[in-house]
């Protein structure tokens, strides 16, 4: 099967697209503004009028300090509310059936409709970053464990930050240096600029795994001519015959693979879950993990110990 096409909207330098990528997308950026930095195709278009057929996903982050603990109250008016108008573009077009999902992304406090949430320091990333995610197929966050013993490394702005008192996202004042911040955010090829407006790739990598995942049962990858041969009913149909398994129960131990002996490649939404719920991934060798997470396993420990301490 080819990979599945992904066009991310509000690119910027591509740390959303990167984690994408790693998870099995061929990305297409757009952004508004020449993006030199950007690793993967790109087209500079308004997100409110470009194209959007094509393509299997469409993922978009618009713009944040409308909503942001980072802009001033006094001053959030001066910035624009593109969610809502993003959130139809993007509807109309699975609707249509010019893509099977979509994902939108942005700060706590934007109005994103039952979103996940992603922690870096559950992921264990240098970062805390909360990020909120809202798509139209389910998918799975993670919780929070701010349990490091250093600081989070501070990557964001000085944009309205002189003189406040609450940290962004836990973190301290600004004045890191650019090789630390792209090490804490997992990016290693853009400026300072960019790396304080970036989502870290192993966000988009957390939940592009699992997109991965529901394309198995959805249906083939976009094109003019699958459009043409399939009507909205029938990819409904499909979506509803398999919602069911689109996330197996944790009990179900078959093995991996791809229905002719071969491993499943890595990256791939698998037929075994953690226990918070998240998908776990199979190494192309090896036994399967038992936790998604160096988090989720300090959890079940601290869940198995808990009666012998008192």
């Amino acid at each position: 099967m080819s990979r599945p096409r992904l066009l991310d909207l509000f690119c910027c330098a591509g740390g959303a697209s990167a984690g994408y990528h790693a998870a099995g997308f061929d990305v297409t950026g757009v952004d508004i503004r020449p993006q030199p930095y950007y690793p993967f195709p790109f087209v500079q278009a308004d997100a409110l009028t470009v194209d959007l057929s094509g393509y299997d996903v469409i993922a978009a982050s618009p713009p944040c300090q409308r909503f942001s603990t980072a802009t001033p109250a006094d001053r959030r008016h001066e910035h624009p509310d593109l969610v809502e108008p993003i959130r139809r573009r993007l509807r109309d077009a699975v609707e249509r059936g010019d893509a099977w999902a979509y994902v939108i992304e942005n700060v706590p406090g934007a109005p994103l409709h039952n979103p996940v949430t992603i922690c870096g320091d559950t992921l264990r990333l240098g970062v805390r970053r909360h990020r909120l995610f809202e798509s139209n197929l389910p998918l799975h966050g993670t919780p929070c464990h701010h349990d490091r013993s250093t600081p989070a490394v501070p990557v964001y702005g000085s944009y309205g930050q002189r003189g406040r008192r609450n940290p962004v996202d836990g973190e301290p004042s600004p004045g890191t240096p650019t090789e630390v911040g792209r090490a804490a955010m997992g990016i290693d090829w853009m400026p300072w600029p960019n790396l304080t407006q970036a989502i870290p790739p192993a966000y988009t990598f957390w939940l592009g795994t699992q997109l991965i995942g529901h394309a198995r049962h959805l249906a083939t990858p976009v094109t003019k001519a699958t459009r043409a041969q399939t009507s909205r009913a029938d990819a409904a149909h499909r979506w509803e015959a398999s919602a069911g398994d689109a996330i197996p129960a944790a009990g179900d131990a078959s093995p991996a693979g791809t229905g002719d002996g071969s491993p499943q490649p890595t990256g791939t939404v698998t037929t075994r879950v953690c226990r918070c719920g998240a998908p776990l991934v199979r190494p192309l060798t090896g036994r399967w993990p038992r936790h998604c997470s160096h988090a989720c396993r300090q959890a079940a420990y601290r869940e198995r110990t808990k009666g012998h301490a008192a």
